[in-house]
C-alpha cells in the first residue's frame, strides 16, 4: 500500500476497530451465538417463554440467540448441558424451581450440584401451579372434581404432573391425603405432552403452571380449579387458591431465572443481566409475560438467590414430611 494512501487510511480504520468495539456485545459475544437452554419440550410453557426473551434478548445483546431445547428428566439433561458448557458467557440456562430447587433434593445423583456448578445470572418472573380437569369431563369446580374422584370406582384417579418427584406430584399426594382420595401422579417428560392428554380427556387432571394453563382455560379445553399462592391470580380471579380450599401450605410461590456455568466472567454475568432487565421492562413483553400468568419482576442476581434458598428450603421441609427417599 502506498505510503500517502496509508496515511490516509490510518485513522479510518482505528476509528471503524473503535466503533466495532462499542457495539452491544461485540467484544464480549466475539460473534459468538448465545445459547440458551431450556430443560423441556418445544410448545411447553418454558419453551415459549424462552423463545420471546431470546427474540428481544438478541438486539440488546447484539448477538444471535439461540433456544436449545433439552427436554427431559425434569430439566438435568439440560442442567448437566449448563455444567459441561464453557464458561465464556455463551450459554445460559432458563429455569424455573424444579430442576433447581427440587430435582437436587429428590436425587441421590442428578449430575449436577448448583451450589458447585451454577452460577445465578438474574430472575425475571414468579408463577403459581394450578389443578386442572379436562375439558370434555363434567367437574367445573374443585369441589365438584372431588365429588368426581369419589364417585369413581374406588374413589382413585389419576393427576398428571410435568416431571416426577416435583411439586406437583408432591401436592397430589396432600390432595390425596387432605380428602380422602386414592390419588396417583402421572410423571410426564414436560408439560406439552401432559396437556395433549388432559386436552384429549387421555388423563382427568393434571397439575401445571398457570402460564401453560391460562389460554387452553379461556379455549375450553380444560378447566382450572385451583392454583397455589397467597392469592387469586389476575389472569385467573374466579379460581380460589388451595388454602381457601382448605389445604394451606402452598403460599411460597416458584421463580424463573437464568443461571450460567460457574466461573463465567462478572463483566458477562452483569451484560447479560442488564440486557435481560431491559428486555422484560418492555410493554410488549410485560403484557404478554402478564398474559401468561407470570407476575414479571426483574430480580438481579443477589435478589434471586435468596428467593431461590428460601424456597429451597421451603420445599426440604415440605419433601421430608411426605416421607419421600431420594431414588
Amino acid at each position: 500500500m502506498p505510503r500517502r494512501l496509508a496515511a490516509v487510511l490510518r485513522p479510518a480504520l482505528a476509528l471503524l476497530f473503535v466503533t466495532v468495539l462499542a457495539l452491544p456485545g461485540a467484544f464480549a459475544q466475539g460473534g459468538k451465538t448465545v445459547r440458551v437452554l431450556v430443560g423441556f419440550p418445544a410448545g411447553g410453557g418454558t419453551d415459549a417463554i424462552a423463545r420471546v426473551l431470546a427474540d428481544k434478548l438478541k438486539d440488546e445483546l447484539g448477538a444471535q440467540v439461540i433456544v436449545d431445547n433439552k427436554p427431559g428428566a425434569g430439566g438435568q439433561i439440560a442442567a448437566q448441558a449448563l455444567k459441561q458448557a464453557a464458561p465464556d458467557g455463551s450459554t445460559y440456562f432458563i429455569s424455573h424451581d424444579h430442576t433447581i430447587s427440587i430435582v437436587p433434593q429428590v436425587m441421590k445423583n442428578p449430575g449436577f450440584d448448583p451450589a458447585r456448578d451454577f452460577v445465578h445470572v438474574a430472575g425475571f418472573a414468579t408463577f403459581v401451579n394450578a389443578l386442572a380437569v379436562s375439558g370434555s369431563l363434567p367437574p367445573k369446580t374443585f369441589a365438584e372434581y372431588i365429588d368426581w374422584v369419589k364417585a369413581q370406582q374406588g374413589g382413585k384417579s389419576a393427576i398428571g404432573v410435568p416431571a416426577p418427584a416435583s411439586v406437583p406430584e408432591f401436592l397430589v399426594r396432600l390432595i390425596g391425603d387432605k380428602f380422602a382420595l386414592d390419588l396417583v401422579a402421572a410423571p410426564y417428560r414436560g408439560s406439552a405432552p401432559m396437556l395433549s392428554d388432559l386436552f384429549g380427556a387421555q388423563i382427568p387432571a393434571a397439575i401445571g403452571s398457570v402460564p401453560e394453563l391460562v389460554e387452553p382455560n379461556k379455549a375450553g379445553k380444560l378447566r382450572v380449579v385451583a392454583v397455589l399462592g397467597g392469592q387469586r391470580q389476575a389472569a385467573l380471579p374466579d379460581v380460589p387458591t388451595f388454602a381457601e380450599l382448605g389445604l394451606a401450605g402452598f403460599e411460597d410461590v416458584p421463580y424463573y431465572a437464568f443461571f450460567a456455568p460457574a466461573g463465567t466472567p462478572r463483566a458477562e454475568l452483569d451484560r447479560f443481566a442488564g440486557a435481560l432487565a431491559k428486555v422484560v421492562a418492555q410493554p410488549e413483553v410485560r403484557d404478554k409475560l402478564t398474559g401468561w400468568g407470570l407476575a414479571v419482576q426483574f430480580m438481579p442476581q443477589a435478589q434471586i438467590e435468596q428467593r431461590e434458598r428460601a424456597y429451597t428450603a421451603a420445599w426440604a421441609q415440605i419433601i421430608r414430611r411426605s416421607g419421600y427417599q431420594p431414588q
